[in-house]
């Protein structure tokens, strides 16, 4: 389900940031990516993004980063610990996989990861792990 039309849309106040190569929702405490079919989501692109995610979020920003992969894409998951070098923006990541084949490339993610990666059934899975989370509570 794209984040959307998923109840989060209306009910919780967020800023859609929106490129060539996909979407970007910023939420309170998490952002939801959903990047664009049979794109290649890289360290260019995570480059693009990350300012205006700091923008939002500041500099000593705490964040969960939610990979809604409603379309089939390519990517490069060390952008991220690229990025997690850097920064210490995202301390936990949430993958909302629709098949099989995206639930396998998830569990490749978390095995690597330095952070927690949730792999999730649905955008409502995500989101509500996220609210339980010790960090927001």
């Amino acid at each position: 389900m794209r984040f959307e039309d998923s109840k989060y849309f209306k009910e919780l106040e967020h800023k859609k940031l929106e490129f060539g190569f996909g979407d970007f929702y910023l939420c309170n405490h998490f952002f939801v990516s959903e990047i664009h079919e049979g794109k290649h989501f890289d360290w260019n692109k995570v480059k693009l993004v990350l300012p205006m995610i700091i923008e939002h979020y500041g500099e000593d920003g705490k964040v969960v980063y939610i990979s809604n992969r409603i379309n089939s894409y390519s990517s490069e998951p060390q952008s991220w610990e690229k990025l997690l070098k850097k920064h210490r923006l995202i301390i936990a990541s949430a993958i909302v996989y629709y098949n099989k084949f995206s639930f396998i490339n998830a569990t490749l993610e978390k095995h690597f990861s330095k952070i927690s990666i949730k792999r999730c059934l649905s955008l409502d899975e995500a989101i509500e792990w996220v609210g339980k989370l010790k960090e927001f509570n």
